[in-house]
């Protein structure tokens, strides 16, 4: 199973690619999608992010998605931006007719460092440990891989979970 994880994010949109073979997991790709806030047009840069994404999506065949949840903090005008640009986020995977998991930050940590109040350090560095000798492109790319980790335990949970319906049911 090929998951892509999404860090959605106005400016640094971070994803990851990893394939999953049983409990094996081993890293695909990641990067940071930039979009262009020369002039600060939001329609621009949400097509950049659009676009850059989809590219993503058409290079490496993603199976399944997995997202971050937006938290809502103090700042309104900047929460209802980055609920724009997860929009983006969550239309191109359903775009390639996949579903798409959501994760409250609190569950990615939990799922990939085991506590979750995890510090970004602790979430990078159990990334690094899960993907030996990946290069990550950045924090927002080790996010991402993080999402993509959990996004792939929630489906291989739910898949035990049918497995043992159906054996039970049968």
């Amino acid at each position: 199973m090929r998951v892509i994880g999404i860090d959605p994010g106005l400016r640094n949109l971070g994803w990851g690619v990893i394939d999953v073979q049983g409990t094996r997991i081993s890293h695909v790709a990641n990067g940071i999608c930039h979009s262009d806030s020369g002039d600060g047009d939001l329609a621009r840069r949400l097509v950049s992010l659009h676009r850059q994404l989809t590219a993503i999506f058409e290079a490496h065949a993603p199976e399944t998605a997995g997202i971050e949840q937006t938290f809502v903090n103090k700042d309104a005008v900047a929460t209802l931006k980055l609920g724009q640009a997860r929009g983006i986020a969550l239309l191109v995977p359903a775009q390639f007719g996949l579903e798409v998991g959501e994760y409250a930050p609190n569950a990615v940590k939990k799922t990939v460092v085991g506590v979750g109040h995890a510090a970004k350090q602790q979430v990078d560095h159990m990334v690094r440990l899960h993907l030996p000798g990946a290069t990550i492109a950045g924090a927002d790319a080790a996010d991402a891989l993080a999402i993509a980790i959990c996004h792939a335990h929630h489906m291989q949970s739910a898949g035990r979970l049918q497995d043992a319906l159906r054996r039970a049911a049968g």
